[in-house]
């Protein structure tokens, strides 16, 4: 798996500078504020895409439901880009996204979901992985509690996502190993039980 770790790299080192069209915003969010909501929108539509393309091979209802759930994550985020008249610069076309590294990221990893249903649901860990991760950092980047707020709740339904898939994955006798967030962070949400996030 350490493959997808140098496929996965080029999103840690240049995370939303891909994205420069920021028009039409209200001044009260930071550039670095805009910019992490217009990639945010775009990495959950590649989880939600990604999914969709692995429910579509193998018919497994853990794809389908938190693609579900990744649609509401990609709902939530608009929320708040409406409210602050942020350009939101995701595609409606499934698989296709504005973002070249997201695009070359879901093209890497459909590739690598199409192998089998063990990789599918590596891709599926790996992406929540990298997921809260992101937005570890981007809660760190605001000052405004009703994003932060959206932000943390999106991250709790992420490790509620990667608890989903390392147990399925458990029950293959698969492992995975974090690859952005650290071991400690990875175990500590292992070891906690389903969480509500819609308090």
């Amino acid at each position: 798996m350490k493959f997808i770790l140098y496929l996965l790299l080029p999103v840690l080192l240049l995370g939303c500078n891909d994205s420069d069209e920021i028009t039409d915003v209200d001044d009260t969010l930071s550039k670095q504020e805009m910019e992490d909501l217009q990639f945010l929108k775009e990495e959950e539509k590649l989880a939600r895409d990604v999914y969709l393309f692995s429910y579509d091979l193998y018919g497994q209802n853990i794809f389908k439901n938190i693609s579900n759930s990744e649609q509401s994550h990609m709902n939530s985020v608009s929320i708040i880009m409406e409210k602050y008249s942020i350009k939101d610069l995701s595609l409606a076309e499934r698989g296709k996204f504005s973002n070249s590294i997201l695009q070359d990221l879901y093209d890497d990893l459909i590739t690598l979901a199409s192998k089998s249903i063990e990789e599918a649901l590596i891709v599926g860990a790996t992406i929540e992985d990298l997921d809260i991760n992101d937005l570890n950092e981007f809660v760190e980047n605001t000052n405004h509690s009703d994003v932060e707020t959206m932000y943390n709740k999106l991250n709790c339904g992420s490790r509620n996502h990667l608890r989903a898939y390392t147990n399925n994955l458990e029950s293959l006798d698969v492992s995975y190993d974090p690859q952005f967030i650290s071991v400690e962070e990875y175990n500590r949400i292992l070891n906690d039980s389903g969480e509500k996030c819609n308090n």
